[in-house]
């Protein structure tokens, strides 16, 4: 990983290609970031840097949060993050890292936390097929079906698409393209749809795949 930011959703948009093709764009309020902390192969085992992102109120935080970033000399900060970064021996405790940190045309991954949306039924969280909606089919069209065999093995096997918690779990996507960069209100236009809902917290990355 070379680069790394963490942002919040604002929502989705649309803009316009040169050739004025609609390109659907995510729009993330990207940093500015701090770093908050660096941790070396010395004290830790291994290379990284800690940044904390969106100024709060001292009282929100915990005493052990306010004595991490005072004894940095780092304002109250929400939200904190750890990247491994290949020149993370590159960067200093107190330095802001922006969106300018990317480029328009970089491909980017994404990692938020989904939508919960609470206890489904197998027809939403899974996409089974309901039965037909005719008489006698009974008030059972939209239940998961057969649960296996009978006599053996005489339990349901481990993983069997049920009913149940949907969502509110985290997600990363990969290879999504940054359209745009907007420098002056650290915005950031990714093409393409971000787990989350509006104002939840995403951390951007260089996708590692690309």
């Amino acid at each position: 990983m070379k680069k790394g930011i963490i942002g919040k959703k604002l929502g989705m948009t649309q803009i316009f290609d040169e050739k004025g093709n609609v390109i659907p764009v995510t729009l993330i309020e990207a940093g500015p970031c701090v770093v908050s902390q660096k941790k070396t192969v010395e004290n830790d085992g291994y290379e990284a840097v800690q940044l904390a992102f969106e100024d709060v109120r001292e009282k929100l935080l915990t005493k052990p949060e306010l004595g991490h970033l005072k004894k940095n000399g780092i304002a109250p900060k929400r939200h904190l993050k750890e990247f491994r970064l290949e020149d993370s021996a590159s960067y200093t405790v107190g330095q802001v890292v922006t969106v300018e940190t990317f480029a328009a045309g970089d491909k980017v991954d994404i990692t938020g936390i989904t939508k919960g949306r609470g206890f489904s039924g197998c027809v939403k969280r899974w996409g089974h097929h309901i039965l037909r909606m005719t008489h006698g089919t009974g008030p059972i069209h939209r239940q998961c079906g057969s649960m296996g065999a009978n006599s053996t093995p005489s339990r349901v096997y481990k993983n069997k698409k049920m009913a149940g918690q949907y969502g509110n779990e985290q997600v990363t996507i990969l290879n999504l393209v940054a359209v745009k960069i907007d420098a002056e209100k650290n915005l950031i236009a990714v093409k393409g749809a971000v787990p989350g809902s509006k104002g939840g917290i995403v951390f951007i990355r260089d996708s590692v795949k690309a």
